[in-house]
């Protein structure tokens, strides 16, 4: 049983900044990687960063250079520093873990940028 708990979404002005944490218990569970997708209203759940085992980074085109992903290992823990937030930003936030062939999603957090 694996379980993620998102924290940091809420309401920000554009051009303010929020920081997503997610983090992850359950026995046993072997994370190869850890990363940040979100959806907005009308549109198809998007990919907005991943960070593997490694420390491999991979970003969406329309948030590099604003926002940074980052992992705490020991603690199961992956943050998304979000600068510079847009309106185009606005959606909810889902953190996933991959171990390996298996997938596993939070429940969602919510970021609202104001124009």
């Amino acid at each position: 049983q694996v379980r993620l708990v998102e924290s940091g979404g809420g309401l920000v002005q554009a051009g303010g900044s929020l920081r997503l944490s997610c983090a992850a218990s359950g026995s046993n569970v072997r994370i190869s990687a850890m990363g940040w997708y979100r959806q907005a209203p009308g549109k198809q759940r998007e990919l907005v960063s991943i960070i593997t085992n490694s420390g491999s980074t991979s970003y969406a085109d329309s948030v590099k250079g604003r926002f940074t992903i980052s992992r705490d290992n020991a603690e199961n823990t992956v943050y998304l520093q979000m600068n510079s937030l847009k309106p185009e930003d606005t959606a909810v936030y889902y953190c996933k873990l991959l171990s390996f062939a298996l997938g596993y999603w939070g429940q969602g957090t919510q970021v609202t940028v104001s124009s």
